[in-house]
């Protein structure tokens, strides 16, 4: 790797032992992967990963105190990932005992560590820090020194800017030094499309089972879906911005995609088209059949896959205020045909707590609270790390909450019936 005299002589200790240190280590993970050199970032802000006090994760505590006692903050400010403790997140006796006594021991004095790091405000915990409500939304074009896979994802396809699937950790020590290494996503080369993906739906396909079945089958490529806009349209509105957060969001935890492109919709796509497509890229068509078929093949892995849900969970990645507000409305009509006032089971819809501040400024709000669900900012996966809450069976409408947690998917509709008492077919 090629550095330039200022990173060189951070390299050599010119700084001090400390950013030594963490120059040292991206260059070891840009030798890693080949990249030729170091570039700066650009973006405003950054965004971390790691949220969560887990007594077991000593050593993030004792490298961020390192950082502190030499004097050292981020180069900028910075958005984490969502907290992953709410009182008013449903949670019996024992459940609560293993997440305060056991497992997330250290979430206040991490918080107080990464509030004397860098961090925006004391609510900037969200996995959709890209939202107008939290304030970090990168620019086309910006580099960034991201790890959030469905943050990753958003900001690289829907936004335009540039960032690897970086490792956590990783994410804070670019940001400190103000570099990354060169290589992958952040290329020309690199953000070309391996597959084309035909979309050959009936009807406008399920973000989430959508970008399950891309996810599994490209892995960690780059996707070129073509037919997709004939259900989004082509501009990225509100809508559009929703699905496509879900949508990546499966790509990324149900395979590995940091980004994708989406004919005469996305910046790149619009801007390039088909000469985003490799020579030789590979064909993936999907049709009504192929994503039964994916969701047919999903695992069950409750102790009794007949049991009755006791907890759903709505919204991972988080909800923006278009669809919580969306969720308020089909919620009433559900209630209303079902012949019930409140839903049928304990409820939680997620978003940021920026999110859930503007929404709570609006009509939809109270609206929602009538009908029985929670709203909260926790990160839904934390909650499922609990032990005792892996045993629950739990439903949702996340494809990345299923893949890492023992939850199990149901489509949106699906989720609107079992949380409302209607029907199941």
């Amino acid at each position: 790797m090629i550095l330039t005299k200022e990173q060189q002589a951070i390299l050599d200790g010119e700084k001090g032992e400390t950013l030594a240190k963490v120059m040292k280590t991206l260059v070891m993970y840009g030798d890693a992967f080949e990249a030729e050199k170091l570039v700066p970032i650009t973006s405003k802000y950054n965004h971390l990963v790691t949220s969560f006090g887990l007594k077991v994760m000593s050593p993030v505590y004792d490298l961020m105190q390192q950082l502190l006692d030499a004097g050292v903050s981020s180069e900028q400010k910075f958005s984490v990932d969502p907290r992953p403790l709410d009182k008013n997140v449903p949670a019996n006796f024992l459940q609560n005992f293993v997440f305060n006594k056991f497992m997330y021991t250290k979430q206040g004095f991490y918080e107080e560590q990464l509030e004397k790091l860098g961090l925006m405000d004391k609510n900037a915990f969200t996995c959709t820090c890209y939202m107008d409500e939290v304030g970090n939304k990168p620019k086309k074009g910006d580099i960034l020194s991201w790890a959030e896979s469905s943050a990753v994802v958003y900001a690289n396809s829907v936004l335009g800017a540039r960032c690897n699937r970086n490792s956590g950790i990783i994410d804070i020590m670019g940001s400190i030094v103000g570099y990354v290494p060169y290589f992958g996503l952040l290329t020309d080369e690199g953000r070309k499309a391996t597959w084309v993906v035909k979309v050959q739906t009936t009807k406008k396909p399920e973000a989430q089972l959508l970008g399950s079945a891309i996810g599994m089958k490209v892995m960690e490529d780059v996707p070129f879906v073509v037919g997709l806009d004939k259900w989004l349209g082509t501009d990225l509105d509100d809508a559009a911005c929703s699905y496509l957060k879900d949508f990546g969001a499966a790509t990324a935890s149900n395979g590995a995609v940091g980004l994708y492109h989406i004919e005469s919709l996305t910046p790149e796509a619009v801007e390039l088209g088909k000469d985003l497509i490799s020579d030789g890229a590979k064909e993936y068509i999907i049709d009504d059949a192929e994503l039964e078929r994916v969701k047919n093949n999903y695992p069950v892995i409750w102790k009794n896959p007949d049991a009755k849900p006791k907890l759903c969970f709505v919204g991972c990645p988080h909800l923006s205020l278009e669809q919580l507000k969306d969720w308020t409305v089909k919620l009433e009509k559900a209630l209303a045909e079902n012949g019930q006032k409140k839903v049928t089971m304990p409820t939680v819809f997620t978003a940021s707590p920026g999110v859930l501040e503007t929404f709570a400024k609006t009509e939809y709000a109270e609206r929602l609270k009538v009908t029985g669900v929670i709203t909260s900012y926790i990160c839904p996966l934390m909650y499922m790390n609990n032990p005792l809450c892996k045993k629950m069976p739990v439903i949702t409408s996340s494809n990345k909450l299923r893949t890492y947690t023992s939850a199990r998917y149901y489509t949106d509709a699906e989720i609107l019936t079992a949380i409302t008492g209607g029907n199941q077919k």
